[in-house]
């Protein structure tokens, strides 16, 4: 019986063990607070499977979800921000700038690409959250202005993905004179006949909102998307009353007539394929038939080629 005897080592209370979870495996819904595997959550085009909640993304990722087989064509990625009036806050802008350059990997707050969305060729812009809030600056205006003037001259639908807080104080004038900018470039697409749809996801706010993000020929919403000028808590302390619940979402937007419909991110790219079948037509007649020339249409000269 000596096996009976023999001593055993003591197992280790469970307590008092460390179980290492690897990293990045969980996220956190921002709605409904529940902690779901992520790569679920990766599945459902970064949508909470639980609540319906959008997470953002990035301006890539948008365009890698809305263009055909992810393949696009970025433009104008040479245009880089600069401190024109010497800005400082906390910091300089100028290192601000370069901050952020390094953290997203961009050189401003959009992309600006060409491409096919279900076989249609698209001229999009998509804003980038992470970069300062999406705030409009100068670089943001030229780079949606230079899409807009390529989509007028080559009567090539275009759309713009919203993601932002606003003009960018750091820039003052020269950051709001790009609302007038491009709102005086979309007129002239719709004097055209050229499509432009506007895509607005949380959050579209400030000098975008009004501006060119709902000045589409449709203005198409993510749900509960934050959408206004002003935020909600500036104009209850402004006007002294509680707001309705609700109140500035896209849900909210769409009962007053303010959008023209509020679509899941499952389904925007199937979306925005049917509403550019009503727009232009069927392949491949809609990029011909009685409509003005680019000649007639005067394009501005100063865009680069291609």
């Amino acid at each position: 019986m000596a096996w009976f005897r023999k001593q055993k080592t003591p197992k280790t209370p469970l307590q008092n063990k460390r179980v290492r979870m690897p990293e990045g495996l969980w996220e956190k819904c921002g709605n409904c607070k529940e902690i779901i595997y992520k790569k679920e959550i990766l599945r459902n085009h970064k949508v909470c499977p639980k609540c319906n909640y959008h997470f953002r993304i990035s301006a890539r990722e948008r365009l890698d979800s809305l263009l055909d087989g992810g393949v696009w064509e970025e433009l104008d990625e040479g245009i880089r921000p600069v401190d024109a009036l010497k800005f400082r806050d906390q910091k300089p802008y100028g290192e601000r700038l370069v901050d952020y350059q390094e953290r997203t990997g961009m050189a401003d707050a959009v992309v600006s690409a060409r491409g096919k969305l279900e076989g249609y060729k698209v001229l999009i812009a998509a804003m980038e959250y992470r970069f300062m809030g999406g705030s409009m600056g100068s670089v943001v205006g030229e780079k949606i202005t230079r899409a807009a003037e390529r989509a007028l001259r080559d009567r090539t639908p275009l759309i713009v993905v919203s993601c932002s807080g606003g003009a960018r104080m750091q820039e003052g004038a020269l950051s709001l004179m790009q609302m007038a900018k491009i709102s005086s470039m979309i007129s002239r697409l719709h004097e055209a006949s050229v499509p432009y749809i506007s895509v607005l996801t949380d959050p579209t706010t400030g000098g975008v909102t009004a501006s060119f993000a709902m000045l589409g020929d449709l203005n198409i919403a993510e749900p509960r998307a934050l959408i206004g000028f002003a935020g909600p808590r500036v104009i209850e302390q402004t006007i002294r009353q509680t707001l309705p619940e609700g109140f500035q979402r896209s849900e909210f937007l769409l009962e007053k007539g303010m959008i023209d419909m509020i679509v899941e991110r499952v389904e925007m790219k199937a979306t925005l394929a049917r509403c550019l079948r009503f727009l232009v037509g069927a392949l491949p007649e809609h990029q011909a038939g009685g409509q003005p020339s680019a000649e007639e249409i005067q394009v501005p000269s100063s865009l680069p080629g291609s």
